[in-house]
């Protein structure tokens, strides 16, 4: 942790400091109060440790200076005078703990050991939550597999610009989820996000719903419409299944992506449109242009930045996320528990149908449970109906526990790479302590 020590009387502070940064913490020392709150408002701590009796404003004050700052930074109080008055005073105003002198500089560094231990679960559980509500990736998306983090960059990089997206992944794999979290993260975010898939509807009406129709144009044209086109003016239209889109459709989708202008069926009227353009296939759509099945100009235009999404089975790590997930989501407030070894051998099923199926087997369990909260591994995992058992995992899996530990050791030693090595930075960037991270680093045996 990064620590800012308020106090006067130089051999304390000599020592303390010594023995604080021993145990793996950055420390900076003020001897003077009034120093204290200016160092406060000009640099982050994460505690702050300051005598009471102080030259210039005293420690309450660097206390209230501390917490006005930064309302997450611990803040311990000692001092020679301990009454009933001054602890009061100071739990008040937000001190975390509070300390009597004389004291053996090792009841400090046990008592800050401890308000690190209670940062690290903190930031712990925030991560967590981030994670299982999508915020540590994209708005809406779980996933913290390499492949997906690989997706993250790429969105976040491209989101901005106005760029043309093609994403391309099986089915169920969350590509409008993809394309949404595009949206969200673009300065388009406040305008509509118009969704179609081509795959839906039949040629005959498809053109209709994406350019809209004037009143009389066909035989049951009463009154006119407008496409999916004009009511995404100013924000992102997303066409799904872009692969089933038929060719002669595809000529006049070319000319709206090129001109951004276009005519309702059974109009003269040319109408422009403020747009971004994302579209999704379930095949490889370079196939479709190589046997004729699809526009080359068009693949071009549509694909100015590939996105591939990975299928679930290649998503290591993710399933017991996205399963606690939609635990979470699907639960209607109830709390369940899927086991250990359940959700090992639903890591090592293959979900063909991807995170759609994955979701479904959830919606199941949740359903036939009862008034039990354990969820069972047969309605979680799809049944063999020739042999009616539940599908096992490959014998050469590892476990939920082995799995975290090979990436937490992977992502650590990235991580000091980036920052060449430096442990302070190396911390910052985790949102761990200096502690926390020689003591993984000894654990992993990491140089």
């Amino acid at each position: 942790m990064k620590i800012l020590l308020v106090e006067d009387e130089k051999t304390i502070a000599v020592t303390l400091t010594d023995d604080l940064e021993a145990a793996g913490h950055d420390v900076v020392h003020e001897a003077d109060g009034t120093r204290g709150i200016a160092r406060l408002r000009e640099e982050a701590f994460d505690c702050v440790i300051t005598d009471v009796r102080l030259p210039g404003a005293d420690g309450l004050k660097v206390l209230a200076a501390a917490k006005e700052a930064r309302p997450g930074t611990e803040v311990l109080v000692m001092t020679a005078f301990a009454t009933v008055e001054h602890a009061v005073e100071a739990m008040r105003l937000g001190a975390d703990d509070y300390i009597q002198k004389p004291f053996l500089n090792e009841q400090v560094v046990e008592r800050v050991a401890r308000i690190g231990k209670f940062r690290t679960l903190l930031d712990e559980n925030r991560q967590l939550r981030a994670a299982l509500d999508g915020e540590g990736g994209l708005p809406g998306v779980i996933g913290r597999s390499r492949r997906m983090e690989d997706v993250f960059r790429t969105v976040r990089t491209v989101a901005p610009t106005d760029a043309s997206v093609l994403i391309q992944g099986e089915s169920g794999t969350g590509k409008e989820c993809i394309a949404r979290a595009l949206h969200q993260l673009s300065a388009r975010r406040d305008a509509p996000f118009v969704a179609l898939s081509c795959g839906a509807l039949p040629d005959t009406l498809l053109e209709t719903e994406l350019f809209g129709h004037e009143r009389g144009a066909f035989t049951d044209a009463g009154k006119l419409r407008r496409g999916r086109f004009e009511l995404a003016n100013r924000g992102t239209i997303f066409l799904d299944d872009i692969d089933d889109m038929p060719l002669q459709t595809q000529v006049k989708l070319l000319r709206v992506i090129q001109e951004r202008s276009f005519e309702r069926v059974g109009g003269e009227e040319t109408l422009h449109v403020d747009i971004r353009v994302v579209s999704a296939t379930k095949v490889p759509l370079i196939d479709l242009v190589k046997k004729g099945g699809f526009r080359e100009d068009l693949y071009y235009r549509l694909n100015v930045v590939p996105i591939d999404l990975p299928p679930l089975r290649e998503r290591e790590g993710d399933v017991p996320l996205l399963t606690q997930h939609f635990v979470r989501k699907l639960g209607q407030g109830r709390s369940f528990t899927v086991k250990t070894d359940v959700l090992e051998a639903m890591s090592g099923y293959a979900w063909p149908g991807n995170v759609r199926e994955l979701e479904n087997h959830v919606a199941q369990a949740i359903a036939m449970a009862g008034g039990s909260t354990i969820l069972k591994k047969e309605h979680l995992l799809p049944v063999d109906k020739t042999r009616r058992a539940a599908l096992e995992p490959p014998t050469d899996l590892k476990s939920l526990r082995e799995v975290l530990v090979q990436a937490e050791r992977e992502h650590l030693r990235k991580v000091l790479r980036s920052v060449g090595g430096h442990r302070t930075k190396a911390a910052s960037v985790l949102g761990i302590s200096r502690k926390v991270l020689w003591e993984k680093l000894k654990d992993y045996g990491i140089e």
